[in-house]
C-alpha cells in the first residue's frame, strides 16, 4: 500500500513509522527543505508544501497513492489540502481511503459529562470551530466524490519526548488545579494503531474517538510522573492564579469525558496504554524524566 501524508508532525511520524515497519510505502509533505532532506535520508519521499512552495510532484504522488492522511490544521481559509488538491484526490484512480486527524475539542464543553461519536459537535472557540468545519468539508467531499473518508478525533497526545516526565526534566511541569476538570489523553503509539486498523478495514464516513480509557485531572498526572521519578511534585497552582496563554487557558474551557468504545468494537484495537499510568511508566522505563542524582545535587 502507498500512503501519502500531508503534514509530517508528531502523530503523523508515529503513524508512518508503524506502517513502514509493516511494509507499506510512505510519502509525506513538509514545509522546509531541511525537513525534506531529513525524511528522504530515512527512506520517506518528501515533498514541499507550504504557503510559498508547492512541489508539482505532489500531484503524481496523489495519483499513485492508495490512501491519504491529512495532518495539517485548517486556517481561516479552510482546509488547505482540500483547497489545493481536492480535484486531484477525487480523480486518483487507486485512492480508496482518506484519513483526517481532528480533535476531541470539536465537542465543546459538556461540564465533565461523557461524549461519544454520536454527540453533537458544538465547538466553542475559534480553533475547534475551524476543525469542525474541516471535518464537515472532508465528510461532504468523501460522500460526493466516492472516497471513503475517516475522521480521527484525537485526545491530548503524549509519547516519547512529549509528556509530563519530559516537563519535569525541563523544569516546566506545573500542577494547575481547577476543581472538577479532567482531560482525555492518548499515547501516540495507540493513535498509530487505530489509524492502521482503519486502513485495513475502511468504512466510509467513519468517525472515531481516539482516547485512552481514563479521563483524569491534569494535576494527578504530574503527581504520578513525579512519583515515578522519586521526586516531589511541583506545588499546586489554583487555576485562577495560573499564568496561562489564551490558548492554554482555552483547553480548560472544555471539560469532557470521551468514550472510546468504537475503536475496540469496530476496529478491534486493544490499547497498549489504556491509561496515563501505564503510558508514563513505560516512558520512564525507556529513560524519560529527570535524573534523580542531578536533581538532588541541584536542589541541595
Amino acid at each position: 500500500m502507498r500512503l501519502l501524508v500531508f503534514g509530517y508532525g508528531y502523530s503523523a511520524h508515529a503513524i508512518a513509522e508503524r506502517l513502514r515497519t509493516a511494509g507499506h510505502e510512505i510519502a509525506a509533505t513538509v514545509q522546509t527543505a531541511a525537513k525534506a532532506g531529513q525524511l528522504s535520508r530515512s527512506g520517506i519521499r518528501a515533498r514541499l508544501f507550504s504557503d510559498g512552495d508547492r512541489d508539482p510532484a505532489i500531484a503524481g504522488e496523489i495519483a499513485a497513492s492508495d490512501a491519504v492522511l491529512v495532518s495539517i490544521p485548517p486556517d481561516q481559509g479552510g482546509d488547505r489540502v482540500l483547497a489545493a488538491f481536492g480535484e486531484a484526490i477525487a480523480a486518483a484512480p487507486r485512492l480508496g481511503w482518506i484519513g483526517y486527524l481532528s480533535t476531541v475539542g470539536v465537542y465543546g464543553d459538556h461540564a465533565g459529562g461523557w461524549v461519544d461519536e454520536t454527540t453533537p459537535v458544538v465547538p466553542r472557540e475559534g480553533r475547534s470551530r475551524l476543525r469542525a468545519e474541516a471535518e464537515r468539508a472532508w465528510l461532504d467531499f468523501g460522500a460526493t466524490r466516492g472516497k471513503a473518508t475517516h475522521l480521527f478525533r484525537l485526545a491530548g497526545i503524549y509519547g516519547p519526548g512529549r509528556n509530563q516526565l519530559a516537563q519535569l526534566a525541563a523544569g516546566t511541569a506545573r500542577r494547575i488545579v481547577k476543581p472538577g476538570q479532567v482531560f482525555n489523553r492518548i499515547h501516540v503509539a495507540d493513535i498509530a494503531a487505530v489509524v492502521e486498523a482503519s486502513l485495513m478495514s475502511p468504512r466510509a464516513g467513519a468517525v472515531y474517538n481516539v482516547s485512552d480509557d481514563e479521563p483524569a485531572p491534569p494535576q494527578d498526572v504530574v503527581s504520578f510522573a513525579a512519583k515515578l521519578c522519586g521526586i516531589a511534585p511541583p506545588p499546586e497552582i489554583p487555576f485562577a492564579e495560573a499564568d496561562l496563554t489564551p490558548m492554554g487557558r482555552s483547553f480548560y474551557d472544555k471539560n469532557n469525558r470521551v468514550r472510546n468504545a468504537l475503536i475496540r468494537s469496530e476496529l478491534g484495537v486493544v490499547l497498549r496504554y489504556p491509561n496515563y499510568r501505564e503510558g508514563l511508566t513505560a516512558l520512564r522505563a525507556s529513560g524519560e524524566g529527570p535524573n534523580n542524582r542531578a536533581r538532588v545535587e541541584t536542589s541541595g
